[in-house]
């Protein structure tokens, strides 16, 4: 297969990159981690000035128009910063809606996810019943869910929107590995919520949104991790010559840049199968994520190891990597349960291949 960003979407890469390397700080992250878990001004120039938190939301409604492809260059390019936004539901709920909500919903509410005026967050595991149009039960590890106005959740074979901020909401906040991304409880009692039109397509629809958000996250951060290994290796002076040009370092430079490839790989190939509507979609998008975010997990590892003392630090962000890289892990299915999915789609495929 060869793939080749188009000019718009260069173009879009660079923009992104430079914003985010410019105004995700280490400074503003740590200090939204020592306060909600989100940096507020960062989020308000992403969604106003760039117009980004519109970037796969339907022309017709303020999004931008584009696809999973420039949605996967925003996600690579935050996740190179750890940067503390609450991307993750935003995208889900906004595609939940772009492919699967009435005309009613898609009015109301993508203008105002398009200008990043509301957050959202979306419900992966949760034990949520419907009677009517009124939800009870219980949603657990909600990404910035304290923080949330919206959730998109799925209950009784469809997928409901919730105002957090209703009458029989309750939201517990956690303190969680991830500072940049704390997960909260939300227990529904009766509380009245908004069917989507389409459940199964919307909710897949949020799936793959999700699934490629932390895919491309987690490609950005170990690739960030690999460039600032790198630069250390030729500052730091050991035994009267910098430490990147020993063979052992080295090598492990070499493997995380190998494992980095491959995930990016994945990661647009998964883009470009969804946005094409290809027959690949699915195996492309669990191949993403699993992939993806264990590489990640390896080279924040080897980030630490490889910065000696200084990385075990506090006052060093690998650890903000790191734990930003164990969390991916976890979220929307750790790896086991991706690779499981391909294992029974191959399997499948085999089996009706030799009927």
């Amino acid at each position: 297969m060869e793939f080749a960003f188009t000019e718009e979407q260069a173009m879009i890469g660079e923009t992104v990159r430079g914003f985010f390397a410019e105004n995700a700080t280490s400074e503003r992250t740590r200090k939204a981690m020592a306060g909600e878990g989100i940096d507020r001004a960062l989020w308000a120039s992403f969604a106003g000035e760039l117009g980004l938190a519109g970037i796969g939301l339907p022309e017709e409604h303020g999004g931008a128009g584009l696809g999973m492809v420039e949605l996967a260059q925003v996600a690579e390019a935050a996740g190179a910063q750890v940067a503390a936004l609450p991307l993750l539901g935003h995208v889900m709920l906004g595609q939940a809606l772009a492919k699967g909500g009435t005309e009613a919903q898609k009015a109301a509410l993508l203008p105002r996810l398009a200008a990043g005026e509301v957050i959202a967050t979306a419900a992966w595991e949760a034990k949520i019943t419907a009677e009517g149009n009124r939800v009870s039960g219980e949603a657990a590890f909600l990404p910035h869910g304290a923080l949330a106005d919206l959730l998109l959740v799925r209950a009784e074979g469809k997928a409901w929107i919730v105002d957090l901020k209703a009458e029989g909401v309750g939201v517990t906040g956690h303190v969680t590995m991830d500072q940049t991304r704390p997960f909260a409880t939300a227990r529904l009692d009766g509380v009245a919520a908004e069917p989507l039109a389409d459940g199964a397509a919307g909710w897949h629809a949020a799936l793959a949104a999700g699934w490629i958000c932390l895919a491309a996250e987690a490609l950005g951060g170990a690739q960030a991790a690999l460039d600032r290994t790198v630069a250390y290796s030729k500052e730091r002076v050991q035994f009267g010559r910098q430490i990147g040009s020993f063979q052992a370092y080295k090598h492990r430079l070499a493997d995380m840049m190998v494992e980095i490839e491959q995930a990016r790989s994945a990661v647009y190939w998964a883009a470009c199968a969804v946005d094409e509507g290809s027959d690949e979609a699915t195996i492309s998008l669990h191949s993403a994520k699993s992939f993806s975010a264990d590489t990640f997990f390896m080279c924040a590892g080897n980030m630490i190891q490889l910065h000696g003392g200084i990385g075990f630090t506090w006052e060093h962000d690998a650890h903000l990597f790191f734990k930003r890289a164990r969390s991916i892990q976890t979220l929307l299915g750790d790896g086991q349960w991706h690779r499981e999915r391909i294992a029974a789609m191959v399997l499948d495929a085999g089996l009706g291949v030799a009927a």
